[in-house]
């Protein structure tokens, strides 16, 4: 027997509508190219985004048709987030940190009708531009004169009134690939549905836990994986939103001029800012929570900031496949008698499963998946269901390697989940050293390391060896005024926790590592440049 409630299309425009109406006078603030503040109301933006949905479809964009952009985090951008899937078009948000090479691939398979650059980029875009099919180009934002049209004068010659017409939550709304990392980009494909449900997902107060009370800083940029879904959740709850440009000039001023509550972004860049925010503690009085993913933050770092300085840490994990988020951590009602050291362990951890989300660890075996216990021990492949999960990657057939035939998501990532349901990442699948027949976990190695009080950064990868196949190599930033001759105190740190085989043969001290396209180490420029510079050996 069918239910009797009404059928009701689950659609992007629903929450440009509410934030209208609801949160009418909050506000969205921009860090412009040249420093200064650029502010407005949701109900300004609102207008705006009318006036774009008809200016994009004067150009000719229909249904089904994708529309890029090339753009910091920005207000045109946020208009862009809810205008394009919103007349029916297909958001697709460049990574500007990608290559020439690979941006025009994407493009080409992306099919672009149409590219909206922001101008701090404008000189990266011109070493693309004439090798993608696109040729309408419309720039904002101190652009070359070439461009077929400013972003401001198509607004105005435009009406400010545009009726949404979704009717399929099914459709299209947003295409983002993911970074490459082991392999070529491939694109993600996502619904108004998924998108809607991720933002109701990740707003409960176990979550993002979003309120109207909150100024909200996604330092993670919007080309990446949908900024985690925050400019969508934000707004849906009526939370008040600062956007940091390309490049904010002082993130401790924008935080402290700015009242941030909820801040979110890779534990790079937390690490950094890290001193200054100590500096100036009393200014940072309002926020009260960092959302960090992308790689895992170390246990000394929590404590830090939730000790030092007031600030809740919580650990988010997930993909671009996965809208992107999968895990969230946060401590339970019965760690609260636990002791501090207890309590930033779990936090380090990357979370329970989100509600919605199904994970399981699974082994492989010559003919089938074996799943694997809870038990915060046993290690297995992450495998992941959920209503805002992708089923296959855009414009390509599914492998095994990619999706079970039950219609799971493998991850790649490896891990352990306890008995409450806390996920620890361990390594990627193929990022594990192998060393005479035995796993070494980088991942382990580098939170080790990490605790440190003399290490910024850290990265350990795997080198080729003869006698062992390979071994742990780790590569150390050091925090300012740090003595480097440190070697023989870091082996002896991690002697305490792991096995002899398990140390590092050498430690290399650089001043910065390489970074991928969404902040993570990126390993495999490491190891070229470790080759260049013969350190290897």
């Amino acid at each position: 027997m069918n239910g009797l409630m009404m059928s009701y299309p689950l659609a992007l425009a629903q929450i440009l509508d509410h934030a209208y109406r609801i949160h009418g006078d909050k506000r969205v603030q921009t860090v412009l190219p040249n420093g200064k503040m650029h502010g407005y109301t949701y109900a300004a933006l609102y207008e705006r985004v009318k006036r774009l949905a008809n200016a994009i479809t004067k150009l000719g964009i229909q249904r089904g048709d994708r529309v890029a952009t090339y753009a910091a985090n920005t207000y045109q951008h946020l208009e862009l987030y809810y205008a394009i899937p919103c007349i029916g078009a297909v958001l697709h948000p460049l990574n500007v940190r990608l290559s020439a090479a690979q941006l025009a691939q994407i493009v080409h398979e992306a099919e672009d009708k149409l590219i909206f650059v922001d101008g701090v980029f404008a000189e990266q875009f011109e070493e693309f531009r004439n090798e993608v099919g696109c040729k309408r180009i419309v720039g904002f934002n101190l652009m070359p004169t070439d461009t077929d049209a400013s972003y401001e004068q198509l607004l105005r010659e435009v009406e400010p009134t545009y009726t949404w017409n979704i009717q399929d939550e099914n459709w299209a709304m947003g295409l983002c690939y993911t970074s490459g990392t082991q392999g070529e980009p491939r694109g993600v494909l996502y619904t108004h549905r998924s998108m809607f449900l991720h933002t109701l997902a990740v707003n409960q107060a176990d979550v993002f836990g979003l309120t109207e009370a909150d100024v909200v800083l996604p330092l993670v940029p919007m080309f990446h994986a949908m900024a985690w879904g925050l400019p969508y959740a934000a707004m849906f709850a009526g939370a008040d939103m600062v956007l940091p440009g390309s490049k904010p000039t002082c993130l401790t001023n924008l935080i402290a001029e700015n009242g941030i509550t909820v801040a979110a972004g890779v534990p790079t860049v937390w690490a950094k800012v890290y001193p200054e925010l100590w500096k100036r503690r009393r200014d940072i009085s309002s926020l009260r929570r960092l959302i960090v993913g992308g790689e895992a933050m170390s246990p000394t770092l929590i404590e830090a900031y939730e000790k030092d300085l007031g600030v809740e840490v919580c650990h988010a994990w997930g993909m671009t496949e996965m809208s992107p988020t999968g895990t969230f951590s946060k401590l339970r009602r019965a760690h609260q008698n636990l002791s501090d050291a207890k309590k930033w362990r779990i936090k380090a951890k990357q979370g329970r499963p989100v509600p919605g989300v199904e994970l399981r660890l699974t082994t492989e075996t010559s003919t089938a998946f074996t799943e694997l216990p809870w038990d915060g021990e046993t290690i297995g492949e992450v495998q992941v269901r959920s209503p805002w999960t992708a089923s296959r990657y855009y414009k390509s057939e599914s492998t095994t390697e990619q999706f079970t035939t039950d219609g799971w998501l493998r991850t790649g990532d490896l891990a352990t989940i306890d008995a409450e349901g806390y996920m620890q990442i361990v390594d990627r699948a193929k990022a594990l050293i192998r060393s005479g027949g035995e796993s070494i976990s980088s991942i382990a190695l580098e939170t080790a390391l990490l605790k440190h009080p003399q290490v910024l950064e850290v990265a350990v990868v795997g080198v080729p060896d003869e006698k062992w196949g390979e071994r742990p190599f780790a590569v150390v930033v050091l925090a300012e005024q740090a003595h480097k001759n440190i070697s023989d105190a870091l082996k002896q740190q991690l002697a305490a926790e792991f096995p002899k085989f398990w140390i590092p043969d050498q430690f290399v001290f650089v001043d910065e590592i390489p970074k991928t396209s969404v902040g993570k180490s990126d390993k495999r420029s490491l190891l070229a440049q470790l080759v260049s510079q013969n350190l290897l050996g």
